[in-house]
C-alpha cells in the first residue's frame, strides 16, 4: 500500500473510533450550539434565484444521520472525490465577479465545492436536513465555507482544504453561521466560544 495511502486509512480508522466513543459531556461539545436566526449570505441567496429547486422546504426536518463505518466511507469518498474533481478559483477568476455561488463545472471556488457535496450526498439518499452549509473564518480571519454533516456522534466537517474529515470542534475555524436544519432557506447563528487558534481571526 503507498505511504499516503496508507497515512490517510491510518487518519480515517483513528478519526472513525475517536468519534464512535463519545458520550456524555463529549458528544454534547461535538454538536454545535446555535443562537438564533440571522441572514442568509447574499452568494447564497443568488444561488436560490438561480436553483429553487434546491432551495425548498425540507421534506424530512431536523434529522441527524446515524454514523457507522460504510457512512463515513460514503463520507470519505465524496469529500475526497469532489476536492480532487474540482480545481480551487475565485469567483472573480471564473465568473469575473466577486461573489457568486453555482454548481462546479472544472473550477470552483469553496462554497461551490460545498453545494457540490452537498447535492452528491442528496442524491445518494442522505437528509437535506442533516446537510448544511456553513460560513466560517479560517485561520487567517477570511470568509470560508464548508459543509456540515449532522449525526448522532457530533456534526462532522467536509471541506475542500483537506480530505480528513473532522468534528467541528477539531477544526481551527472560527464559525460563523449555517443553514438552518428546520428551514432550508434559514440562518443561524453559530455559538463557537472553543479554546482554539483563533483568536487573532477577524470578527
Amino acid at each position: 500500500m503507498p505511504r499516503i495511502v496508507s497515512k490517510f486509512c491510518s487518519v480515517f480508522a483513528i478519526t472513525l473510533a475517536t468519534i464512535l466513543q463519545f458520550n456524555g459531556s463529549a458528544l454534547a461539545a461535538a454538536e454545535m450550539q446555535l443562537l438564533g436566526k440571522t441572514s442568509a449570505p447574499i452568494g447564497y441567496v443568488g444561488f436560490c434565484k438561480d436553483n429553487p429547486r434546491d432551495c425548498g422546504q425540507y421534506t424530512r426536518r431536523d434529522l441527524v444521520v446515524k454514523l457507522t463505518k460504510p457512512t463515513l466511507n460514503q463520507l470519505n469518498t465524496v469529500n475526497r472525490t469532489i476536492n480532487a474533481a474540482v480545481e480551487p478559483a475565485t469567483d472573480m477568476d471564473i465568473y469575473g465577479v466577486v461573489e457568486r455561488w453555482a454548481y462546479p463545472a472544472l473550477k470552483g471556488d469553496c462554497e461551490d465545492y460545498v453545494l457540490l457535496k452537498r447535492r452528491t450526498l442528496i442524491q445518494d439518499g442522505w437528509p437535506a436536513s442533516a446537510l448544511l452549509v456553513t460560513v466560517v473564518r479560517d485561520e487567517v480571519g477570511d470568509g470560508h465555507a464548508v459543509l456540515t454533516v449532522r449525526t448522532n456522534r457530533g456534526d462532522l466537517i467536509l471541506d475542500n482544504k483537506t480530505d480528513v474529515i473532522r468534528l467541528w470542534s477539531d477544526t481551527d475555524y472560527h464559525y460563523v453561521k449555517r443553514q438552518s436544519s428546520e428551514i432550508q432557506n434559514a440562518w443561524d447563528m453559530i455559538s463557537d466560544n472553543r479554546a482554539v487558534e483563533v483568536g487573532s481571526i477577524r470578527r
